[in-house]
């Protein structure tokens, strides 16, 4: 990566950017004046350096056309995505933890695997999993960003919860780094409530330190953050972010 892009984006600590700069997921563009960049992976774009609404207007081929979640770098990004996007765009507040290694209680981690409710089972993320995941909505995000098993496989890793053979919670890489993953817990809406989060969270954090990777976490809400403390991770800061969605009016939240 040229080292130009890296000084653009400084000493940004977000994973999701890591995986873009290290070329191991997502993509990079520069501006065309070579003083902005903009960084891509799923739902995520990060913009840094002099605000360009022109690469914050580019459109790449393969991008969801529904939903975006843009991250800017400063205040005057900010500013420009409200002009560019007016009421498409909805301003949020997000979470970030310390990227800290060994800081966390493996012995506590364990209790809480075991945890899980009578009548549920763990299984690693396989191929049948993958399967599942990808052609299910409400667990598609556990493994969206990875094209096929054989690269998911090859990059990503997962636990999953199963109740009466079905995949009902699991947590995942959303994306991969060289150092780690960033990590993605869903639960099927009818099996929330029971503490198949914390046990997933849990599960993974675990399987991650056995091959020496860092398993991120950045909260997209408060509950999220919530979550995050219990599995012993540190709080940094909050940060503005911006969802786009590209079809106004906004769906219902019981849509």
């Amino acid at each position: 990566m040229n080292q130009a892009i890296y000084n653009i984006f400084g000493n940004w600590e977000e994973t999701i950017l890591w995986s873009c700069l290290q070329g191991v997921m997502g993509q990079v563009y520069l501006g065309a004046k070579g003083d902005a960049a903009m960084a891509e992976l799923g739902d995520f774009a990060f913009y840094a350096g002099k605000p360009d609404e022109e690469l914050l207007r580019f459109n790449p081929e393969g991008r969801n056309q529904d939903f975006m979640i843009m991250i800017p770098q400063n205040e005057a990004w900010e500013l420009l995505i409200e002009s560019c996007y007016g009421d498409k765009a909805r301003k949020v507040t997000r979470y970030a933890f310390k990227k800290e290694k060994d800081i966390f209680n493996k012995d506590r981690l364990r209790q809480a695997v075991l945890t899980l409710p009578e009548g549920y089972e763990w299984r690693l993320l396989k191929e049948q999993e993958y399967e599942l995941c990808r052609n299910s909505g409400w667990a598609r995000d556990l493994v969206s960003q990875f094209k096929d098993y054989e690269t998911y496989e090859r990059l990503g890793l997962g636990v999953v919860v199963y109740k009466d053979q079905e995949l009902v919670a699991g947590a995942s890489s959303y994306s991969r780094y060289r150092e780690g993953i960033e990590i993605e817990i869903d639960t099927r809406e009818d099996h929330r409530r029971k503490g198949l989060a914390y046990g997933c969270g849990a599960r993974l954090i675990l399987e991650c330190l056995k091959r020496g990777l860092y398993p991120s976490w950045d909260a997209q809400n408060l509950w999220s953050a919530a979550l995050a403390r219990k599995l012993g991770y540190h709080f940094s800061h909050a940060y503005t972010a911006y969802e786009i969605c590209f079809q106004v009016p906004w769906p219902s939240k019981n849509a």
